[in-house]
């Protein structure tokens, strides 16, 4: 049996009309939605080449000559016996700066046995602490009290202890600490007994 032809303008074969149409090229409907966004993506990126080019460099004024990066591989990093200002059985490493030069940027790094103690003490500059490994445990104030310790600190985490703020610490299993500050790095002990210098 033969179908009739549906009137073409009938709503049932503008329907399937606009069904066919929509099926067979279906880009032609996104077409004009896809070239607006590659537009606006063309004008961006112009914008953005536009500004980039204009930037220029700062005046050699500016530019620390002097300085050149610096970079040191953990396995590299050697470390000798701390200074006498701290508690025998602290290692320490130079990564930065001379931390005896006042005004100088510097960072070490300490390596501190387990069980290391350092008594109650304040530095002149704000002391800046990241923990690269084990545990480091802080407490505020004249006396070491395992009571005031701060929650322990562990790989990744940073404490800062202000200048001339009265502080301790205690390192739970083998710890490393980076300390960067501004030199000169000195210790001050709350006690005098404390000081290692004066054994």
């Amino acid at each position: 049996m033969i179908k009739p032809t549906p009137d073409p303008a009938s709503p049932t074969a503008t329907a399937d009309n606009d069904r066919r149409r929509a099926t067979r090229k279906p880009w032609r409907r996104r077409a004009p939605m896809l070239i607006a966004v590659a537009a606006i993506a063309v004008g961006a990126t112009t914008t953005w080449s536009a500004a980039a080019s204009e930037r220029t460099a700062p005046p050699a004024s500016i530019v620390a000559t002097a300085h050149e990066h610096h970079a040191q591989h953990a396995n590299d990093i050697v470390f000798g016996p701390a200074p006498d200002a701290l508690p025998a059985g602290a290692e320490m490493a130079v990564l930065q700066g001379d931390p005896s030069v006042a005004g100088q940027l510097f960072t070490i790094r300490l390596r501190l046995p387990n069980g290391y103690v350092l008594p109650p003490h304040w530095h002149p500059t704000d002391e800046n602490v990241t923990v690269i490994k084990g545990t480091f445990l802080v407490g505020l104030g004249d006396v070491f009290d395992r009571k005031t310790i701060l929650p322990p600190l562990h790989a990744g985490d940073f404490i800062t202890a202000p200048a001339n703020a009265n502080h301790f610490a205690l390192a739970k299993g083998r710890t490393i600490v980076q300390v960067h500050a501004i030199g000169p790095f000195a210790i001050t002990y709350v006690y005098p007994q404390d000081d290692p210098r004066n054994h």
